[in-house]
């Protein structure tokens, strides 16, 4: 039998230094990833269950059947939001503590500053205060359980993608528990939608006002403006144009986007009013965007119906079809794969015939794997591969959270709901085989499922169980000739078939 040392070098290819030595640079590590090849031969080019699960959904797993077909996966993400009812989110309308109270907090303590009812008030901010980090991991752990006990995954990972596209991030440590609610208010209803409504929802949502600033925009030319000379913040139209519409080599300049920020202006957010539309901040007269013009007067109606014309350009459905296809199947798409998907979504701007174009091409169902799992990604798939439920995740210790969830995600490279930018998190495989991220993928396939299933299953089971068909002879090999079943489980998580979808 191999001991541990021996086995890794033979699927991870990263202890063994004739092999990849820990004095590596990043061309080492790609070729460790890539030593076996994609896990996969052939070129598989009609629908496979298995590829449906790993590139399409959250990962095999001993308690779900693959689905029949692409049909009726697009039939599940069309019909009832089951992980949804099973798993609540607070939206921001609901969530504890509320971003009003804790505004509310703020300013009665600095009014108490030098006056008896000081401590007083600093002890209910920091009992409110207290309340955030729960409530934070609380929603982690409920989409964690949705990934986890859903029966494909598809809708979850579209969720994931949408959230991603549209990312948000929080300015400060008050607004962390938040993020989540603007997920499940604006993105999560509309994955398998249209488009503009996604738009709608999410640029009048409080968290993405606040995270671009959108509320510090008051129009020179305004009524307040004028009074208070005050002016533009163009965060929001900027990524508007550049990331969620047309995209970075998009045909628009800095007079688009001004303009745009201009037609934005009445849009603002209040912690005790919400978002609100306020004409007293709208910039007068009509707005030319991409050489569209919009209505002179200051209405919401006006800047919703542009989101509209502009979620319907060519130019943003040819961005948005190429987007998917990369996140979803190759970082270089197909050109045919990338046009079948746009012109299916050119039809009526709806998500859900963008899904379906991509399911129903052949390029989607290539063997080749050329995509690695984000870290959020692998632990999802890994946890589903060891059988762990839903339930079972909702009842995670503080302890267990951080020493099997938030810590390893931030060792791999993605603390959750952490992005490093507007942009969102990186899609090449490049951007994820990085040394410490590699190291702490391997880390965590050796010492956390023994933690998470004391029990483990037999390494010759978990290998089928974790990769379907698509289990190289090399893996096969490593989990039968295992000294134990934590040795045997982790070098199957630890695979580059594994990381791979």
């Amino acid at each position: 039998m191999l001991g541990i040392g021996g086995i890794l070098p033979a699927v991870a290819g990263i202890t063994r230094a004739e092999l990849c030595p820990w004095r590596i640079d990043r061309f080492a590590l790609l070729t460790c990833f890539h030593m076996f090849g994609s896990g996969s031969t052939g070129q598989t080019m009609t629908f496979d269950p298995t590829l449906a699960m790993i590139r399409f959904g959250t990962g095999l797993g001993p308690r779900f059947a693959p689905p029949p077909s692409a049909v009726r996966m697009m039939s599940d993400l069309r019909g009832e939001d089951d992980m949804a009812q099973a798993f609540p989110v607070a939206g921001f309308a609901t969530v504890e503590p509320s971003h009003a109270a804790l505004i509310w907090i703020n300013r009665q303590t600095r009014a108490a500053r030098d006056t008896p009812s000081e401590e007083a008030a600093q002890a209910a901010r920091q009992q409110l205060r207290a309340l955030i980090g729960p409530a934070r991991r609380t929603t982690h752990l409920a989409m964690l359980a949705r990934a986890v006990d859903a029966p494909h995954g598809l809708r979850e990972r579209l969720v994931a993608f949408w959230a991603d596209h549209f990312t948000v991030i929080r300015r400060s440590s008050e607004t962390a528990h938040l993020v989540g609610a603007f997920v499940e208010d604006a993105i999560r209803p509309h994955v398998a939608g249209r488009f503009s409504d996604m738009l709608r929802a999410v640029v009048t949502h409080p968290m993405m006002l606040l995270y671009l600033e959108q509320f510090r925009s008051i129009g020179p030319g305004s009524q307040r403006g004028r009074r208070r000379n005050a002016g533009l913040n163009e965060n929001l139209a900027r990524e508007l144009l550049e990331l969620h519409l047309l995209g970075v080599d998009g045909s628009y300049d800095q007079r688009d986007v001004r303009e745009l920020a201009e037609l934005l202006t009445g849009m603002t957010y209040g912690p005790q009013r919400g978002f609100y539309y306020d004409p007293a901040r709208a910039e007068p007269g009509a707005e030319t965007v991409l050489g569209r013009t919009f209505g002179a007067d200051a209405t919401l109606e006006n800047v919703l119906a542009a989101m509209d014309d502009l979620a319907r350009l060519p130019e943003t459905v040819a961005h948005l079809a190429r987007k998917m296809a990369v996140h979803f199947v190759a970082d270089d798409p197909p050109a045919d794969l990338v046009a079948a998907m746009t012109a299916a979504f050119d039809d009526r701007g709806d998500l859900g015939d963008l899904t379906n174009a991509m399911l129903a091409h052949p390029a989607a169902w290539a063997a080749t794997r050329q995509k690695v799992r984000r870290p959020q990604e692998f632990i999802t798939a890994a946890l589903r591969a060891l059988g762990v439920t839903g339930a079972e995740i909702l009842r995670a210790t503080n302890g267990d959270y951080r020493r099997l969830l938030t810590r390893p995600l931030r060792i791999m490279g993605q603390p959750w709901q952490e992005p490093p930018g507007p942009d969102g998190w990186p899609e090449r495989a490049e951007d994820w085989i990085i040394p410490q991220g590699v190291a702490g993928r391997i880390s965590w396939a050796m010492q956390a499922p023994i933690r998470i299933r004391p029990a483990l299953p037999d390494p010759r089971d978990f290998v089928r169980d974790a990769l379907g068909d698509l289990a190289t002879e090399d893996v096969i090999f490593a989990a039968n000739a295992a000294e134990s079943r934590q040795d045997g489980v982790g070098v199957v998580l630890a695979s580059a078939a594994f990381q791979r979808r």
